[in-house]
């Protein structure tokens, strides 16, 4: 009996409708009666309403407000997919070590450097702090100051796992330098963190840092991994208000309009609350234009009687404060989020792959870490390729 139930498994994910929850009817309990956040006319098939996940390079399909005109578009499922696995925890992830090879720990204690820079924390945390040219162009970085538990670009980090997260979150010395390199990026974009809530605004030189930052995509990359970052060190509480701010930048004032996709179909979707990620799709539905192009909202199946002129979309849909994280239950036996290569032994994310697949196209052998590994790199980019996903980098921004 035991083998038996320790055999079953969930079923995988197959659709993106089946990896967003954040409508699901487990998770209404909070919705007035009578509101409607589909944001989808009456007038609009589904198919019509779709808008696809295009590259962040690229710039936005123009729509207009006919409905007849609008191209047949979708969301990303690999998107929605590696969002999901995120916030379930990576279910079957069973990696562990001893306390001893923390290297991730190690190094947010200053015991250890960087690999390969051969520089340590503090160095980074002191002299890196306005270098804005340093924290741009170095591709190594990254991955050892927003450590996950998957595999990214610079292959001597190590993924977390969920010992060292335990022991990371009872240190306090690892927590302060970590809070310091988050807002160490954050004034890299821009942005300043207020207090200890996680609650940030513009910086004062939001807009030199603004006009960098929405003609540099591979940043959004490197966003989507400090945001997962966050949630797995303690920080959960902290995405909001930073997701709502890139909200407002990229929706209202127009300053980041080339992040304005990437927003919506990662960063509010590495928040593990449902109710927050409602509150902050409700504002962004509010805002965003073409309103009939809007792709966010629960399908329509799931509408509620509509709203009438001037209707509400929800209280509380402005001023996202840092709430209280309360993660979704993790499925059991669920596929990981990697792509594999058989031989060379290399794992990397689905969207860290899509970045490899960016970074060739800018020069890849540039970016520092990489070395020996550019083979196995190309046999895994040949196998996402060979399993259908080769075109899917063309519809979704390189996060």
């Amino acid at each position: 009996m035991g083998n038996l139930v320790g055999s079953w498994r969930f079923k995988e994910p197959s659709t993106v409708e089946e990896c967003d929850s954040t409508w699901g009817s487990d998770s209404e309990s909070d919705e007035p009666a009578a509101e409607d956040d589909s944001g989808i006319s009456d007038s609009v098939s589904p198919a019509e309403s779709e808008r696809a996940a295009g590259h962040a390079g690229d710039s936005s399909p123009q729509l207009t407000d006919s409905p007849e005109s609008l191209p047949k578009m979708k969301r990303s499922f690999y998107a929605a997919r590696d969002l999901y696995k995120y916030r379930h925890s990576y279910p079957n992830y069973k990696k562990s070590r001893q306390p001893n090879e923390y290297r991730n720990l190690r190094f947010y204690l200053n015991k250890i450097p960087l690999v390969p820079d051969g520089i340590y924390i503090e160095e980074i945390l002191s002299k890196w702090r306005g270098d804005y040219d340093k924290l741009e162009h170095n591709h190594t970085y990254i991955q050892w100051l927003f450590p996950l538990r998957e595999q990214g670009l610079n292959f001597y980090a190590d993924e977390l796992t969920q010992d060292e997260i335990k022991e990371f979150q009872s240190t306090r010395e690892a927590k302060r330098r970590f809070l310091a390199a988050y807002s160490l990026m954050l004034d890299f974009y821009g942005v300043k963190l207020l207090d200890k809530s996680g609650n940030v605004a513009r910086a004062p030189n939001w807009q030199e840092r603004f006009q960098h930052l929405n003609e540099s995509h591979h940043n959004y990359l490197r966003i989507t991994r400090i945001l997962k970052s966050l949630g797995e060190l303690g920080y959960e509480a902290f995405k909001a208000p930073l997701v709502r701010l890139f909200l407002e930048e990229s929706l209202c004032h127009s300053t980041l309009p080339n992040m304005q996709h990437s927003v919506l179909e990662y960063y509010v979707y590495t928040i593990r609350l449902p109710a927050t990620r409602r509150r902050l799709l409700r504002y962004a539905r509010q805002h965003y234009r073409p309103a009939h192009a809007f792709l966010w909202g629960p399908p329509p199946k799931r509408r509620s009687g509509g709203v009438g002129a001037g209707g509400s979309f929800g209280a509380g849909s402005s001023g996202i404060r840092a709430p209280a994280p309360t993660p979704e239950q993790p499925r059991r036996g669920e596929e990981s989020t990697t792509s594999t290569s058989a031989g060379s032994g290399i794992i990397v994310s689905s969207h860290d792959a899509m970045m490899c697949q960016d970074l060739a196209g800018g020069g890849l052998k540039g970016c520092a870490g990489l070395g020996s590994n550019m083979a196995g790199l190309e046999g895994v980019l040949m196998l996402a390729g060979a399993r259908g996903e080769r075109n899917e980098y063309n519809e979704i921004v390189p996060l």
